[in-house]
């Protein structure tokens, strides 16, 4: 029976908040000050502290911190009759993890009890990452032997004054596989350019890439320095390959056969020595059949491939990774997130990843935003990738409120219906389903598998 604390002066308030919760077979006491709440507290060890901010003697907001220093695993939700943001900032920045506004709404104030008890479950099994503190943010890291093959490359052609061509989907770090290159070359004292080909159109593209002189186009001002003039001596890593147009395609042609260029505007040639590395998302293969790009070029280009994993072919790396992200993350936002919950992990490890490492770092860094204490849970990540954990989630802890009598359909159910009326609507196709579910076709295997969902 879980147990829930009642902090607040409105004697009314706290018999309605008893009655229901009572009614939904949880143990409940009530106190009107904090100081009595406090002592309450230290007695009862609640698994949740219901906490008004507006009281006789001491708030609620000045006694937050010493109910979340005694008892650091219990979930505080605010409830106030003021509709100040002051109060919200400060109460979610001491550490409550909901803030409800009175007149309590019934719904309301059962969905925020579920939510923090849900929470609190999913930290009963939480693990200890020890975040990486590493501080070069151009490191790279694997201990899959996809990767392990990737730094073996990386060592045999940093030091060759070869063209390089990275192939691998978007998020997969292929510019910093060109940096880590770079940085083991002998060139790792000159400067590493990078160009996304795909930013800017043809003529501002080519200006970037080879300069223009003054007057060579409307706002050509001043001379300007292109970027294969600044990476001389260096490296220049130019992304999204396959963006580039025929007549870019021919000028850098030009520059891998001739290691000369010729600015915008300009009748002289210039030299460069710089080193290129090329990356692309795309298949270059393909587009040379469609004569979408130059045969020439692409092998002059693909002396040396390599081909970055997806992140979802490579399980292992995931627990390394997060603590590396983290370690990065919690600098930059000044914040010490050391744990995530096993239900977090077990949905990061049957996740597909389409967004490779680059969704990773940016839902790591969304929840270290919003995380209210030291542990990742859950309900800080995407709801679509949370479910995945299924049977290994925590059970989860409903609340229905007298108007909700109906069964409440737990995650799975919803799933599988889910799944099985696509597959209905697809008439058991499934690439299509694939497709609609935004799943890989290996996942909605497993789906089916773990579900016993049988061919239609």
């Amino acid at each position: 029976m879980k147990k829930i604390l009642i902090v607040d002066d409105d004697v009314a308030s706290c018999r309605t908040l008893e009655l229901h919760f009572t009614h939904q077979n949880f143990k409940v006491q009530s106190a009107y000050d904090v100081e009595s709440g406090l002592k309450t507290a230290v007695a009862m060890q609640p698994d949740l502290i219901i906490l008004d901010i507006k009281m006789p003697g001491r708030s609620g907001l000045e006694g937050l911190p010493d109910f979340r220093k005694a008892h650091p695993d219990c979930s505080v939700i605010m409830i106030t009759a003021f509709h100040d943001m002051e109060s919200t900032i400060e109460a979610m920045q001491s550490g409550a993890c909901e803030y409800v506004h009175k007149p309590l709404d019934i719904n309301e104030i059962d969905e925020a009890v579920t939510k923090a008890l849900n929470r609190s479950l999913a930290l009963e099994n939480d693990l200890n990452i020890a975040p990486n503190d590493r501080t070069d943010t151009s490191s790279m890291v694997g201990r899959s032997h996809m990767m392990k093959e990737v730094f073996k490359t990386i060592g045999l052609v940093a030091s060759k004054p070869v063209t390089v061509l990275i192939t691998g989907e978007s998020g997969t770090g292929k510019e910093l596989t060109a940096r880590a290159i770079h940085n083991a070359s002998d060139r790792a004292e000159g400067a590493f350019v990078a160009i996304n080909c795909a930013a800017l159109v043809e003529t501002l593209l080519e200006s970037d890439m080879f300069g223009h002189e003054k007057g060579a186009f409307t706002g050509a001002v001043n001379r300007q320095i292109g970027k294969f003039e600044l990476a001389n001596d260096g490296t220049i890593f130019l992304d999204e390959l396959g963006e580039l147009s025929p007549t870019i395609q021919a000028k850098l042609l030009r520059v891998l056969q001739e290691r000369e260029f010729t600015p915008v505007g300009s009748t002289k040639s210039r030299n460069t020595d710089a080193r290129i590395i090329a990356a692309t998302n795309v298949d270059l293969e393909q587009n040379v059949r469609k004569g979408e790009f130059r045969e020439d070029l692409f092998y002059r280009l693909r002396v040396v491939t390599i081909d970055m994993p997806p992140l979802r072919n490579r399980a292992e790396d995931i627990m390394p990774l997060v603590q590396t992200l983290l370690g990065r993350i919690n600098k930059e936002l000044k914040r010490n997130i050391t744990r995530l919950s096993q239900d977090t992990m077990n949905a990061f490890a049957m996740y597909d990843w389409p967004g490779n490492v680059r969704e990773l770092n940016n839902i790591l860094t969304k929840a270290v935003a919003l995380c209210p204490g030291d542990t990742i849970t859950p309900d800080l990540i995407p709801q679509g990738i949370s479910m995945l954990s299924r049977g290994q989630v925590a059970p989860s802890v409903t609340i229905q409120s007298d108007a909700a009598n109906e069964r409440l359909l737990s995650l799975e159910e919803v799933e599988k219906q889910h799944i099985i009326h696509v597959l209905q609507a697809t008439h058991g196709h499934k690439g299509k389903a694939c497709e609609a579910l935004g799943v890989s076709r290996p996942r909605l295997r497993r789906m089916m598998q773990n579900y016993a969902i049988h061919d239609l």
